[in-house]
């Protein structure tokens, strides 16, 4: 079930950027440019443009709107943006993707790894290596761009409010190596002062804790929305009914009563990198 999963995201994200592709070949040769020139004059080799055409490169967003306009589309290419921008992400999280994206608060507990809007590069690709099933190479490297992206939340002007509950053992795990290990703690050092953010450590030591169910992402909208997100073993689910959020919202209150505060939780992280 999982492999038919896989399959079924890959063909749907390929099937966008394969139309995208064609869309903007055609726009191109409309215009009489060939792909050196059109890399020319939007900052991209040629060999970089044939892969968007061809489909084996997601387009980032700024190149569509500079593409639009330098092959006079009228906005045949920017009309699809949105969805060459969700198909970078695995069919499972492309809602709660478009739903971070929109947060002025976003909150966040996790159990097993650092989550993604925290990862280094490093840390990221070493995450994706570890997938099973099994991804290959193009799209480890599509999925980690994907996941530094997402990270423009952390300077988006207005700033959202930001908080993320670890655990401890998190911080213990050290996925791809020592080194990768080190860089991500000192990442978490580096977002965990800036003024929107707060890091909490749950420690393992707690007789306490309201986080068993599982992890989960709490979320509010520019139009106050209040919405939930859950996933587990890729099968994952938006919540917007009030009562479901309200139950997340009380226990994540309560996780941050009975975690670190962020001082103690910035403490902690330095002590684990001075210790190795």
């Amino acid at each position: 079930m999982e492999e038919q999963q896989a399959e079924g995201e890959c063909e749907f994200g390929a099937g966008i950027l394969h139309v995208f592709g064609r869309q903007l070949k055609l726009c191109r040769e409309r215009a009489g440019l060939d792909r050196a020139e059109l890399g020319r004059r939007t900052g991209y080799s040629a060999s970089t443009i044939a892969s968007f055409e061809q489909g084996r490169r997601i387009p980032p967003p700024k190149f569509i709107d500079l593409a639009d306009e330098v092959l006079d589309a009228g906005g045949v290419l920017r009309v699809g943006k949105e969805e060459v921008a969700r198909a970078q992400y695995p069919a499972f999280f492309r809602d709660a993707a478009r739903l971070e994206a929109e947060a002025v608060e976003l909150h966040v507990y996790d159990t097993h790894l650092v989550n993604g809007l925290l990862q280094t590069e490093e840390y990221a690709r070493a995450v994706f290596a570890m997938w099973r099933p099994l991804l290959d190479e193009a799209l480890i490297e599509q999925r980690v761009t994907a996941r530094l992206a997402r990270q423009e939340i952390l300077a988006r002007r207005p700033a959202p409010n930001l908080s993320f509950v670890i655990e401890e053992a998190v911080l213990l795990r050290p996925l791809g190596g020592s080194a990768v290990w080190r860089g991500q703690l000192e990442q978490l050092l580096l977002v965990g002062e800036k003024r929107n953010v707060e890091i909490q450590v749950m420690p393992l030591s707690r007789l306490e804790h309201a986080g068993l169910a599982g992890p989960f992402t709490l979320m509010e909208t520019r139009d106050e929305r209040r919405i939930a997100y859950t996933e587990v073993q890729g099968d994952s689910r938006v919540h917007t009914e009030r009562g479901k959020v309200r139950v997340l919202e009380s226990a994540y209150g309560v996780l941050r009563a009975q975690a670190l505060t962020p001082t103690e939780s910035l403490a902690l992280i330095e002590k684990l990198l001075g210790e190795r």
